[in-house]
């Protein structure tokens, strides 16, 4: 068994069976500039405690496998220049070197399961890269999903992605993919996609009871909870998918590739955007959060 730090206040949650939420670090070391990721992921937290929960945000901090992080702990992150970016190929390596990394959504659905935490909020999880047939580019986070328990609120996978083959690997994968309150799968900043999603579910309690038949199954995996952005905040197809492929290109251009294509491409939409990106992945990511919080606190009451 491994060693992990648990913070005060999830601590206490667990000896009160206060429902617990999963938060990713990835986004604050490597999705937003300082200090919008600092004040995202303090108002992020407090989005989940205002709904019933509990966050644990996952980190390693020099080697030890954090499950929730206090103020300092998340300011000094938010800082961190040279934080690995962890996922399960390189998540056990950094805690054997006494490394510091953030988690991706593969490495958070691994540190959540460890500390029996069965929803994790986050913004969009990867899925397979756009020229994939050549580049083999697909994202661990996938693979993830049919692995491990947790069950992942986002908003779709993100658009910079092929959707239409992230999909199809789900189904392969015999991920559930469920839209939340729509039949469309979203598309991260825009609420909905060209592709249908294959499950709909339109209240937490349904979600959470799908999340314990299928341990009651014995299948392995989680699912995919695809909540889309609120509108008020979404950038519609017409206007993000321009500017998606320019930042595609560019990237291309600069020979981008491996780990450093999504935080460069999505530094260059909030270029291409002046900042209207960051504001619409503020946004759903408070509206994922909330969403996990209500389906943990439904998880807490149906085993309870």
């Amino acid at each position: 068994m491994i060693e992990i730090r648990y913070s005060a206040e999830v601590n206490k949650a667990r000896a009160e069976n206060i429902p617990l939420v999963a938060l990713e670090s990835t986004i604050i070391t490597h999705g937003m500039p300082w200090p919008k990721n600092l004040e995202m992921a303090r108002g992020v937290e407090q989005v989940i405690r205002d709904n019933g929960a509990i966050p644990a945000t996952i980190a390693v901090i020099e080697g030890q496998l954090c499950i929730g992080l206090d103020d300092a702990q998340l300011e000094g992150l938010a800082q961190t220049k040279g934080a690995a970016k962890l996922s399960r190929a390189d998540m056990a390596a950094c805690m054997a070197t006494g490394g510091t990394g953030a988690t991706t959504v593969a490495a958070t659905m691994i540190g959540a399961a460890q500390a029996g935490i069965g929803v994790f909020a986050t913004g969009g999880i990867g899925g397979v890269h756009r020229g994939a047939e050549q580049s083999f580019d697909i994202s661990a986070d996938l693979q993830e999903l049919s692995r491990t328990a947790v069950t992942v609120v986002a908003a779709g996978a993100k658009a910079i992605l092929d959707l239409s083959k992230t999909l199809e690997v789900l189904e392969t994968l015999g991920v559930p993919v469920i839209a939340y309150g729509q039949q469309a799968f979203p598309a991260f900043w825009s609420a909905t996609s060209a592709y249908r999603a294959p499950l709909r579910m339109d209240d937490p309690e349904t979600i959470a009871r799908a999340h314990l038949a299928r341990g009651a199954l014995g299948l392995s995996g989680g699912q995919l909870v695809a909540n889309p952005i609120p509108a008020e905040a979404e950038i519609p197809r017409s206007e993000i998918d321009p500017v998606i492929a320019r930042a595609l290109a560019d990237a291309q251009t600069h020979n981008i590739g491996g780990k450093d294509v999504t935080p460069y491409l999505l530094q260059r939409i909030y270029e291409l955007t002046e900042g209207r990106s960051l504001t619409a992945n503020i946004a759903l990511v408070r509206n994922n959060a909330r969403l996990g919080a209500e389906i943990a606190c439904a998880l807490g009451k149906i085993v309870t």
